[in-house]
């Protein structure tokens, strides 16, 4: 990468953040794969995940998408894909009949089926956030594997606002209610960092703050309720 003298000149320059530096890296490397002469941008996306298949809706880019989870439901349309298997059951066999050029996957329960098709000679990007900013770096990401820059950046600008009216509008009320949050029953699975953070947002207190900083879901299993919460939320 070139750098201008110009840049180089500026010593008070802000230095990007290390999030900042690695989602610039993957980018490049990104623009590196897709776009450049023969090679477009991926036009049959298997989703792992009803995140991933509402990020490519949301990106403008549904109509790429090919199969989908059985868990995905919004939007209304996406329910008509072909389905291959749950969150963490699915048939690679199934798959790679429907010869993606892109999976997108999530989280580290998708471990085993991502190292299988890739295996197989399938690309796959798997993504693992786990806090709010994770996410929007997440949909920018994604939006740079598509070559749809500029609909993500919007989409994460008008996030963005969005999540910084609510806190200003939460932060004046006089109670902040203390808040259950289970993410799964069986195993138990509470303690998720994002949905911490949009607690306090919304103006709640998580009782389980403190797990917020586990890296993996399975860290996050092993609570009890005991802390009285005035909410619960399932």
């Amino acid at each position: 990468m070139m750098i201008s003298r110009g840049h180089r000149a500026n010593a008070t320059q802000e230095r990007p953040t290390k999030a900042e530096r690695s989602r610039r890296a993957s980018l490049v490397s990104l623009g590196a794969m897709y776009g450049k002469g023969d090679i477009g941008f991926p036009q049959r996306i298997a989703c792992l995940s009803a995140e991933h298949v509402e990020i490519c809706y949301a990106l403008g880019a549904g109509d790429r998408v090919v199969a989908v989870p059985g868990t995905a439901h919004r939007p209304p349309e996406a329910r008509e894909k072909p389905k291959i298997g749950g969150f963490t059951t699915f048939r690679a066999d199934k798959i790679r009949e429907l010869e993606p050029d892109l999976i997108l996957a999530f989280s580290d329960l998708q471990a085993d089926i991502c190292a299988e098709l890739i295996r197989g000679g399938l690309p796959v990007f798997c993504s693992n956030p786990r806090s709010v900013d994770d996410i929007l770096e997440n949909i920018l990401l994604v939006g740079g594997l598509l070559g749809l820059d500029k609909a993500a950046r919007d989409i994460v600008q008008d996030m963005r606002d969005d999540i910084r009216q609510i806190r200003e509008f939460s932060s004046v009320w006089p109670d902040r209610p203390r808040v259950y949050f289970e993410e799964w029953h069986d195993p138990l699975i509470a303690g998720i960092r994002w949905v911490s953070e949009i607690i306090e947002i919304a103006g709640g207190r998580d009782i389980f703050s403190e797990l917020r900083d586990k890296p993996a879901a399975k860290d996050s299993s092993a609570v009890k309720v005991d802390d009285s919460p005035s909410e619960f939320f399932q």
